[in-house]
């Protein structure tokens, strides 16, 4: 028998791909090579934590959250976008993702960069589509615009690439990390108090949380690069060996006890909301995780 969470996580998942499914079906167009780099990537699966996250925080403060389902699908645009990008040769040079060949091995280089700009771009124009009040809708485009650009998701990146040739103290690790995975995690909290008109102390409340889910999620990350498998993962592992990590900083068991600690303080944010034992579960799942 499946479990509340489960069922909850089930309901929010199969709304997610459903509406994902939906996303540039479009045919009899001269590009639809660039349709299918597009779908073939945002349809490859994998855990849609992002979007699971804009659908309970829109919940949690009181909103509909069938209603949010454009921003859930927009951020996991923009997040697949980024993955696209990762892979390629001139970042991390990865050819498997999910599971399955990296996009520019199926579709070529050119092809994987302009899959992922427009899957950027179309990001924007998935949120505009909500059928939400115009003024939340502005609010929406601000957090994501925000947390996916220079001061978000693209600087953490570039300091990434900076730290391949340089060995990083611990808050310059974390500096990268905040950025690079943080901010798109505290933008899907974000974004489902937007989609519901909540309140700034929720805003405030899900940023708090946020900070220290993401946190615990990419400490986690870098653990399951050292002790995971190629087959949970769906991709190589071992591939941060010789990147500023924070198991290359802490080590494993200090790692372990960071993700529980850093969990523990994203959960005390959430006293401001009420029946939270969704989110609850959901973040204990991730100190858990095994891929």
């Amino acid at each position: 028998m499946q479990t509340n969470f489960e069922q909850t996580c089930s309901a929010y998942v199969q709304a997610v791909e459903a509406y994902l499914d939906t996303c540039f079906a479009w045919q009899n167009l001269p590009q639809q090579k660039l349709f299918d780099a597009m779908r073939y990537s945002l349809l490859a699966g994998g855990k849609r934590l992002r979007p699971l996250y804009v659908l309970e925080f829109c919940r949690l403060c009181g909103g509909n959250w069938h209603d949010a389902l454009p921003f859930a699908a927009a951020i996991e645009m923009v997040h697949t976008y980024s993955l696209i990008h990762d892979d390629l040769p001139c970042m991390d040079n990865d050819d498997y993702r999910r599971g399955k060949p990296t996009s520019h091995k199926v579709f070529g280089e050119a092809n994987a960069v302009l899959a992922g700009d427009a899957l950027l771009t179309e990001a924007f124009v998935t949120l505009t589509a909500a059928q939400l009040p115009s003024e939340r809708i502005v609010q929406a485009v601000r957090i994501l615009s925000t947390a996916a650009g220079a001061l978000g998701m693209v600087g953490g990146q570039v300091l990434d690439l900076e730290a391949e040739h340089k060995v990083c103290t611990a808050d310059e690790v974390y500096a990268i990390e905040s950025r690079k995975t943080g901010a798109l995690i505290a933008a899907a909290c974000q974004l489902g108090v937007a989609a519901a008109g909540g309140s700034a102390v929720q805003l405030r409340a899900a940023e708090r949380y946020a900070n220290g889910i993401g946190l615990a999620f990419q400490i986690r990350d870098d653990m399951l690069d050292v002790i995971g498998s190629r087959e949970k993962l769906g991709k190589a592992t071992g591939m941060d060996a010789k990147k500023n990590t924070f198991v290359i900083h802490y080590g494993l068991d200090a790692c372990e006890r960071m993700v529980t600690e850093e969990t523990d303080k994203a959960l005390q944010a959430l006293e401001v909301f009420d029946d939270t034992a969704f989110v609850t579960a959901l973040s204990r799942s991730l100190i858990a995780r095994d891929h």
